[in-house]
């Protein structure tokens, strides 16, 4: 009977400290439930940061782009304008040569006359 008494008394008591123990047990499991959610909080958080930087990323080099794409149209005009200032330099160089030909277009014409007129004179100074 004593035994009985004993057994039965150590099984209440088994059943007891289970049933403290099992609380703990689930504060445990929050606990590791709640360090698994803060782990994958972290890697979202690492992944968010990671996309920002490759978005900045791309932003500076579009602007780099733009940077250089604006160099190049200053340098295309650049050169146009040394384009348009050689034109006029050629037009103004045609000019003075029109101008200083000018005489000589003008009497061209003529030349057959004064031939002649020279001819006459030679012939009548013989």
């Amino acid at each position: 009977m004593i035994i009985l008494l004993l057994q039965q008394q150590q099984q209440l008591l088994l059943l007891l400290l289970l049933l403290l123990l099992l609380p703990l047990l689930i504060l445990l499991l929050l606990q590791l439930l709640l360090i698994l959610l803060l782990l994958l909080l972290l890697l979202l958080l690492l992944l968010l940061l990671l996309l920002l930087l490759l978005l900045l990323l791309l932003l500076l080099l579009l602007l780099l782009l733009q940077l250089l794409l604006l160099l190049l149209l200053l340098l295309l005009l650049l050169l146009l304008l040394l384009l348009l200032l050689l034109l006029l330099l050629l037009l103004l160089l045609l000019l003075l040569l029109l101008l200083l030909l000018l005489p000589v277009l003008l009497l061209l014409p003529l030349l057959p006359l004064l031939l002649l007129l020279l001819l006459l004179l030679l012939l009548i100074f013989s």
